[in-house]
């Protein structure tokens, strides 16, 4: 396979055996070393990895943001750039054949590289909405670059140099069905919920990587507006707001019918939801001021280890 990109790509996976063998499929003309963490998955994760020939590391899972960065901490990467990759995304050809053609002659000021994400639902590509392009950093120089310490919502920051950004195909499509995809965004709003409670008490580790030259703009600008005037909005009121502006004033109904329910879904029901776990979490821990006992009550609600933070 071509190996002028230098590249390793690092997925993390817990029973991924319904993507895993389309995900890898889409890097193996970029990669020079594939890395899967993962979390004692119990389907064929493992063995699908392994015919790839892929190096399996397994570690207990706490979020995102601490598998990844025990990933970099530990694992036997020796290629030039990292590239991270969700085991439901795909690389598609257009931007293999760019990260094969232009990584490799980036001048050394460029640190990390920022992909334009396209999301797949209900088979269908959502377009508009606000959803594309999804503008993140992925793809960086090893030794720049870091996870952010997050509970939710983790980006890629980087340091020593810029970013740019690639134009082709990168695709978040995930094969599940609707039962897991509210599942999955449940267990999202807990971990939202926790992120914003730890950050208004100062339970949590402050982690100012954050900025629009340590990763993308459009990035920074929404954790800015989330975190500075949306969250600060009663969420019966914001979270309505949300997917009004998403559904309508971004077009989101030019989306069709699988549209309305993503936008829905994901635009309205889990922003109340995430609203609604914050409400509960504050009544239950009103009264408390022992920031310790704030943390383990916290932590027995939510059933997340949050005992190493701050």
């Amino acid at each position: 396979m071509p190996t002028d990109a230098n590249t390793a790509v690092v997925i993390l996976t817990k029973n991924e055996g319904i993507h895993l063998a389309r995900a890898i499929a889409s890097i193996q003309s970029i990669a020079k070393q594939v890395v899967i963490v993962d979390s004692f998955s119990t389907d064929d994760t493992v063995s699908i990895a392994e015919k790839f020939g892929a190096i399996v590391l397994q570690n207990k899972f706490v979020n995102q943001a601490k598998q990844f960065q025990w990933a970099m901490d530990n694992a036997p990467i020796t290629c030039d750039w990292v590239l991270r990759l969700d085991a439901d995304e795909i690389i598609e050809a257009d931007l293999q054949d760019e990260i094969s053609k232009k990584l490799p002659e980036l001048p050394p000021d460029v640190v990390g590289v920022n992909l334009k994400r396209k999301h797949i639902f209900m088979d269908r590509w959502v377009r508009h909405g606000g959803r594309y392009p999804l503008i993140m950093t992925r793809l960086f120089r090893r030794g720049h670059g870091r996870v952010e310490d997050r509970w939710m919502d983790e980006h890629i920051v980087v340091s020593g140099g810029r970013t740019v950004t690639f134009e082709g195909g990168f695709a978040d499509h995930n094969l599940n069905d609707l039962s897991y995809f509210t599942e999955k965004h449940n267990k999202y709003a807990t971990r939202e919920a926790i992120q914003v409670i730890g950050t208004r008490l100062g339970l949590l580790q402050s982690d100012p990587g954050m900025t629009s030259e340590a990763s993308s703009f459009q990035a920074s600008c929404k954790r800015f507006i989330k975190e500075k005037i949306y969250n600060r909005i009663p969420f019966t009121i914001s979270s309505l707001g949300y997917f009004l502006y998403r559904y309508i004033f971004q077009l989101g109904f030019l989306d069709g019918r699988s549209g309305l329910v993503y936008h829905f879904l994901q635009g309205y029901w889990y922003r109340f939801l995430v609203g609604a776990k914050i409400m509960e979490l504050e009544k239950a821990i009103a009264g408390m001021k022992d920031k310790d006992q704030i943390r383990e009550e916290l932590a027995r609600l939510c059933g997340l280890d949050l005992g190493d933070k701050k």
